[in-house]
C-alpha cells in the first residue's frame, strides 16, 4: 500500500508542476543579482515549469545587471520578466534585464527604456569614456536582441537616445512579448507559447500550476538598503574619510571603526566582493576590534563594534537556500555572546593588572603586613617579606605585634601597628 501511495505521489508531482515567482521593487544591485540566482536555482532544483520575476526598478549597477542577464540566459528553466504592478517601470538596467528574458511582459500603465549609462550619483561620464561604455552596452543589447528575436534598433536607441516606451508601444515595436493585467492574466496568455532555450524549443505549460512565491530573506532586506547605488557611494566616501582621519589622528578609534565597516559594505555594494566574502571580512574585522580592545582598552567601544561586526557578518555569511542551509541564530547569538564575554574578560583582567600596585621593589613593600622583631619606640626592627628592616613608628609598638608598612624612606620603613590585619 505504501509503495502505491509513493508511486502516486511521484506521478502527481510530475503531472502538477509549479511556477516560482519573485518580486523586486528596488534598484538593480548585487542583492538583486543574488535574489534572482536564488529563485532560478530553486526552480531548477524543484524542476519548476517556469520562473516569473516581477520588477519595478529605476535601474542600477551595470555589473549587477550583467550578472542577472547571464543568470537568466543560462537558466535551464524558462524565465519570464514581468514589469508589474501598473505604474511600475523597467528603466535603465531594468530595461535590459526585461528584454533578456525568454518572455518579456508588462502590465498596463508601465514603461520601459532610458538605458543610457551614467556615473553613480547621476553625474555625466567624461565624453571619451562615455563613448566606450555606450559602444560596449550597444554590443551587449544587440547580442540579446539577436538571441531573443527583439527589435534591435529600438533597444540600441534606449541606450544611445534614452528613449522610453509605454507597454503598448513596447509590444507594437517588438520589444516585449505580452501585456497582462495581472499574474493570472499573464499565465493565461503565455500558456502554450514556445520559447527557445539552449538550442531546444520548450512549450510552456503554466496554466493552473502551483505558484510558489519566494520572498526576500532578512539578509536581502537589510542588504537592499545598504546597496542602493546612492548609499553605496556614500558608504565608499565614509570608508575613505574614516580611515584617512584614523591614520591622521591614530587612536581616535571611531573614525577608523566606521571607515572600516563602511568600506567593506561599499565593496559589496559595488559588486567588488560577494556577500560571502563580506561576511568573512566583517567577522575578521570584528575579531580585530576585540583584539584591539584587549591591547588598548577603550571601555567597550571597540568590543561593541566587534559584536556588531561579527553578528552582522555571521547573519549574511551563508545563503538560506544553499545546499548546506544557513547558520541558525541559536548558534550565532551564543557564539557572539561567548566571544564578547571572553574578550571583555581578558580586557578587564588586563586593565586590572595595569592598575594593580607593583608587587616588587620598594613600591611593592607598601601595605605589606609584617611583625615587629623588637620594640619600636620610635625606632626598631621589623620582619617583612622574609627580610629584616630598620623601622620607625609614630606610636609605640611592642615586640611580636603585627605591623603594616606605610611608606619607605631610604632604607627605613615607616610602619604602624595592626591587629588581625586591621589598623587599630
Amino acid at each position: 500500500m505504501r509503495v502505491l501511495i509513493g508511486i502516486f505521489l511521484i506521478l502527481y508531482s510530475f503531472s502538477h508542476g509549479s511556477i516560482i515567482t519573485g518580486q523586486w521593487n528596488d534598484p538593480v544591485t548585487p542583492v538583486m543579482s543574488d535574489y534572482v540566482k536564488r529563485i532560478i536555482q530553486k526552480a531548477e532544483l524543484e524542476k519548476a515549469d517556469a520562473v516569473i520575476i516581477m520588477i519595478d526598478t529605476p535601474g542600477g549597477l551595470d555589473t549587477s545587471m550583467r550578472e542577472i542577464v547571464k543568470t537568466i540566459m543560462n537558466s535551464s528553466v524558462p524565465v519570464i520578466v514581468y514589469v508589474y504592478p501598473p505604474g511600475s517601470r523597467a528603466a535603465s538596467a531594468g530595461a535590459i534585464i526585461t528584454v533578456s528574458a525568454d518572455i518579456a511582459a508588462m502590465s498596463p500603465s508601465t514603461n520601459i527604456g532610458s538605458a543610457s549609462p551614467v556615473q553613480m550619483g547621476g553625474k555625466d561620464i567624461e565624453e571619451t569614456m562615455k563613448k566606450k561604455i555606450i559602444n560596449d552596452m550597444v554590443a551587449f543589447v544587440k547580442g540579446i536582441a539577436k538571441e531573443k528575436g527583439r527589435n534591435e534598433k529600438i533597444l540600441v536607441k534606449m541606450i544611445t537616445e534614452s528613449i522610453n516606451l509605454t507597454a503598448e508601444e513596447a509590444l507594437k515595436k517588438n520589444v516585449i512579448d505580452v501585456i497582462a493585467t495581472d499574474l493570472e492574466d499573464l499565465l493565461g496568455k503565455i500558456d502554450g507559447k514556445t520559447v527557445k532555450k539552449h538550442g531546444k524549443e520548450i512549450k510552456l505549460s503554466v496554466k493552473d500550476k502551483k505558484i510558489i512565491k519566494v520572498e526576500k530573506s532578512l539578509k536581502e532586506k537589510i542588504l537592499t538598503i545598504l546597496t542602493n547605488p546612492t548609499v553605496a557611494y556614500l558608504l565608499l566616501m565614509i570608508g575613505f574619510y574614516g580611515i584617512f582621519f584614523e591614520l591622521y589622528n591614530p587612536g581616535s578609534l571611531i573614525p577608523g571603526i566606521l571607515g572600516t565597516i563602511s568600506l567593506l559594505l561599499a565593496l559589496y555594494s559595488l559588486n567588488i566582493i560577494d556577500v560571502n566574502w563580506l561576511g568573512v571580512l566583517l567577522i575578521a574585522a570584528g575579531v580585530l576590534f576585540f583584539i584591539l580592545e584587549v591591547i588598548t582598552p577603550t571601555f567597550g567601544a571597540l568590543a561593541l563594534s566587534g559584536v556588531i561586526a561579527i553578528l552582522f557578518g555571521s547573519l549574511i555569511l551563508t545563503d538560506p537556500d544553499s545546499p548546506y542551509g544557513d547558520i541558525s541564530l541559536k548558534i550565532i547569538v551564543p557564539v557572539v555572546a561567548f566571544s564578547a564575554l571572553f574578550f571583555f574578560t581578558v580586557a578587564y583582567l588586563g586593565l586590572k593588572a595595569q592598575r594593580r600596585r607593583t608587587a616588587t621593589g620598594v613600591e611593592g613593600m607598601i601595605g605589606v603586613i609584617g611583625k615587629a622583631e623588637t620594640d619600636i619606640d620610635p625606632e626598631g626592627k621589623v620582619f617583612v617579606s622574609g627580610e629584616l628592616w630598620n623601622a620607625f613608628s609614630e606610636s609605640p609598638i611592642k615586640k611580636g605585634e603585627k605591623i603594616k608598612v606605610v611608606s619607605v624612606e631610604g632604607l627605613r620603613l615607616k610602619v604602624e601597628r595592626v591587629e588581625n590585619g586591621t589598623k587599630v
